[in-house]
């Protein structure tokens, strides 16, 4: 197939007038071409698809209320809808039970081949206490074999796990990695030596940054300021003007630059849905506006899509187009150990890209699967 494109972000730069030929589901050449040699003609410009790392629902569909394939099956097709053409299903911290449906249902989807599925992020339980959010204080837990059994699972596809450092020890981060989990630090009040400790056993990321971790404070750098200082380590975003606010999201941007910050949704099952009232472990997520909260003002997760968290990065954050579109796709494909097959549009990588308006709204959503 051969896709003729205007105008053309490749994961590095913006090019104009670009033919892209595909075979079997990846991308065998792009080079400049003219419309007359296409099969397909791009109207809009084209992107890498979008890549989530933290999804815990979609669609009206929450992971952790109904763990099957029925319910990632919705959260995809919710997703899609947006640009996200990868994403890591999300479990908030939960019973044993729960997490080994979570996984088995995980598996079914790799197996069926469900669209958009690469894998699973285990957000918890193994977190702190003070900073869990709407993480049920009943799960949380230390790991024991049961749960490193369910992590180190080689039908998963890509598992993330984000843990509290202060609460997991450094041989176990060591263990984790070394079974090709990825670690990410959140829901912590660790010193910024802890967490520098965790990140030298392994971990490589940060869950939604500046959001339930020990803050920067001028006398302590706490897990905000580890995050803030390591140049090596990813941060999750969420660009929602709720969760964090626009000066602390362009100092984040500032000092980790888009090869390292990358956007994340921590949508709950609110996108793609009308739903108001989200009920979950015995609590009542409402929403108002794009916020959702408990009844206490908690914040719950978020009814953002990556389609608004690009617009509010170009709008409201005021960063070049590239730089958003980077943290969208490039950034997290380069984190998940993805680097050579997703995020970018160029030889040999897959052929999952998004077509955007000029207003960055999502016109199409085009993946070519691969023929077995």
């Amino acid at each position: 197939m051969k896709y003729f494109a205007e105008k053309l972000f490749d994961g590095s730069i913006m090019l104009t007038n670009q033919l892209i030929t595909t075979f079997n589901g990846c991308v065998i050449s792009v080079d400049a071409g003219h419309a007359n040699n296409a099969d397909i003609c791009i109207q809009g410009l084209l992107a890498p698809a979008y890549i989530d790392v933290q999804v815990n629902g979609g669609g009206g569909k929450l992971f952790n209320n109904a763990p099957n394939l029925d319910t990632l099956n919705c959260i995809s097709d919710a997703h899609r809808k947006y640009g996200t053409g990868s994403l890591l299903p999300t479990l908030i911290t939960d019973n044993i039970h729960v997490m080994q449906q979570a996984a088995d249902a995980i598996a079914s989807a790799i197996r069926a081949g469900t669209p958009g599925i690469i894998g699973v992020h285990f957000e918890g339980p193994h977190l702190s206490v003070p900073r869990r959010g709407i993480h049920p204080s009943e799960h949380i837990r230390d790991i024991t074999d049961e749960e490193m059994r369910i992590f180190t699972r080689k039908d998963l596809g890509l598992v993330c796990v984000t843990v509290a450092p202060e609460n997991v020890h450094l041989g176990t981060i060591e263990k984790l990695v070394s079974h090709n989990v990825i670690v990410c630090l959140g829901h912590s009040n660790a010193t910024d030596q802890q967490a520098f400790d965790a990140l030298f056993a392994g971990a490589t990321g940060f869950t939604h940054l500046y959001n339930a971790m020990s803050p920067l404070l001028g006398r302590q750098s706490g897990m905000v300021g580890t995050a803030l200082l390591s140049e090596d380590a990813y941060c999750g975003l969420i660009v929602d003007n709720e969760h964090v606010s626009i000066n602390s999201c362009k100092l984040a941007v500032k000092c980790k630059t888009s090869k390292r910050l990358m956007l994340v949704t921590d949508a709950m099952s609110h996108v793609g849905s009308d739903e108001s009232v989200l009920p979950f472990a015995g609590m009542d997520i409402q929403r108002v506006g794009n916020k959702l909260t408990l009844n206490d003002g908690t914040l719950a997760g978020s009814a953002l899509d990556m389609q608004t968290a690009v617009q509010n990065v170009v709008n409201l954050l005021e960063c070049p187009l590239v730089d958003a579109l980077k943290m969208a796709s490039t950034t997290p494909a380069t984190f998940l150990g993805l680097g050579n097959t997703k995020g970018r549009i160029k030889k040999g990588f897959d052929a999952e890209w998004v077509v955007l308006d000029e207003g960055l709204n999502v016109i199409e959503l085009i993946t070519e699967t691969t023929q077995n």
